[in-house]
């Protein structure tokens, strides 16, 4: 049962909004623990986030997901027995939390409720009673590990343990912030970019042109123009501009959105066909080009923001606060993170621009302003700032006590949950239906099952 601790990330954390948003149709009860059921698509819609979030699944994804949906079930069963509370004012103030999360992400919370398909009430109101399982599940789990300590000397036996031979390797890791201006183009330039779209729809719509030969002609997005601006998308695909989502979904076949503006540039949007939540569009992007003029000035204003920095008049998180424009940096302090969402990164984690940067630098050092392309194709003017940086070692306790410690605090703690499971799993009602009986990780459970005590 050592995969337990892993409820938490896996239904906790993994692709919320989607689930929320987008419910596969099946709902067979698979699974009963006490007065607790999973539903067949409790374990469709996790495994409809992981494909949709490209992330690889085991062969035996349908098994290990129920078993640890039964693990956070039995641990909200358990807490209820012992009287733990979610007070409405916490569950609400945790329902506030995943709705800003998710306004956020999609821009307003009109679109989010467009995407969605019912109001931010309705969305509060679904995720409620799932939500207060997973909080009383999260409260009984941490109630079991309270007391679990880890000692200087059990960290060194841990460390022992662990063959030389598989140590880890660890490259330098630094910890590097940033603060980015993006430079606006002119007024002309935007309004000049607007007229132009508005023409190729004017031309389309009264049947001079084809709209896939213009965006051959004139798209600024070099992923679909050559195939005319085709471009296929789902509904509640977190990846897809929000802003982009909600034209898109608004239009009927045939018909063509007025210009309008996403974090690329500007846009207009024909729809082709649409299936239920994919569709199948057309799209024509122009982004307004910055003229050295614009480049520049945001290069002067970055050098102050510099020269305020190493003269100590400002801290960087201030600075971060009140200047940068990367949206990204209002979450993690300016810091860049890692595909973890940690902060410490290594060399092959950054763009080729920041490694030139960064390898001019000492630990302390701001860089000179310079000019970038984002990953959304972007142009941007940036500082950055070398925190930290380690050199490359084979993992040791002098330079990663706090990793090993973490890791054997963990270890120790499953195995407190471990124990706990083994104690306490006959004491619950349990029922598998018969197709899950074959999984392996299913054996414990259906044993607890047939000799279980009230």
């Amino acid at each position: 049962m050592k995969k337990y601790f892993l409820i938490f990330g896996l239904f906790v954390l993994i692709g919320q909004v989607n689930a929320q948003l987008k419910k596969v149709v099946a709902d067979k009860i698979i699974a009963t623990i006490g007065d607790k059921i999973i539903l067949k698509s409790d374990i469709d819609n996790t495994i409809f986030d992981y494909k949709r979030n490209n992330m690889e699944l085991p062969p035996n994804a349908e098994c290990l997901l129920l078993e640890q949906a039964l693990g956070l079930k039995a641990l909200a069963v358990q807490a209820d027995r012992d009287s733990i509370i979610v007070s409405d004012e916490e569950i609400n103030g945790i329902l506030d939390n995943k709705i800003r999360a998710y306004t956020m992400r999609y821009g307003s919370k009109e679109i989010l409720e467009q995407v969605a398909g019912k109001s931010v009430f309705q969305l509060k109101e679904d995720m409620k009673p799932s939500e207060l399982e997973k909080e009383l599940a999260k409260r009984e789990r941490d109630k079991i590990v309270a007391d679990i300590r880890i000692t200087p000397d059990e960290v060194a036996a841990y460390y022992n343990k662990i063959p030389k031979d598989s140590l880890q390797f660890y490259e330098s890791e630094m910890t590097i912030g940033q603060i980015v201006l993006y430079p606006k183009p002119s007024r002309d330039v935007e309004a000049y970019v607007i007229d132009q779209l508005k023409e190729y729809k004017k031309e389309v719509e009264e049947g001079k042109k084809k709209f896939e030969n213009l965006a051959q002609l004139y798209s600024d997005d070099p992923g679909t123009k050559n195939n005319g601006g085709l471009f296929e998308l789902n509904r509640n695909d977190k990846n897809i501009d929000p802003t982009f989502v909600a034209k898109a979904f608004g239009l009927k076949d045939g018909q063509i959105s007025t210009v309008f503006k996403s974090q690329f540039g500007y846009h207009i949007i024909q729809m082709v066909s649409r299936r239920g939540d994919d569709a199948t569009v057309r799209h024509i992007l122009k982004i307004p080009q910055l003229s050295s003029i614009e480049i520049n000035q945001s290069k002067e204003k970055l050098d102050s923001i510099r020269n305020l920095l190493t003269e100590g008049k400002i801290s960087f998180g201030a600075a971060v606060d009140r200047f940068s424009e990367d949206k990204n940096s209002k979450f993690t302090g300016g810091l860049i993170s890692n595909q973890e969402g940690g902060t410490s990164v290594t060399i092959d984690q950054l763009d080729k621009d920041l490694v030139l940067m960064v390898d001019k630098l000492k630990v302390g050092q701001y860089s000179e302003p310079v000019e970038f392309t984002d990953y959304a194709g972007k142009k941007g003017v940036r500082i950055v700032y070398l925190i930290s940086k380690t050199e490359p070692h084979r993992e040791n306790l002098k330079d990663d006590y706090d990793k090993i410690s973490q890791v054997a605090l963990e270890e120790k703690q499953n195995d407190a949950l471990d124990n706990w499971f083994h104690q306490r799993l006959r004491t619950f009602y349990i029922n598998i239906a018969p197709e899950y009986t074959h999984c392996p990780e299913m054996a414990k459970w259906i044993d607890a099952g047939s000799t279980a005590t009230k």
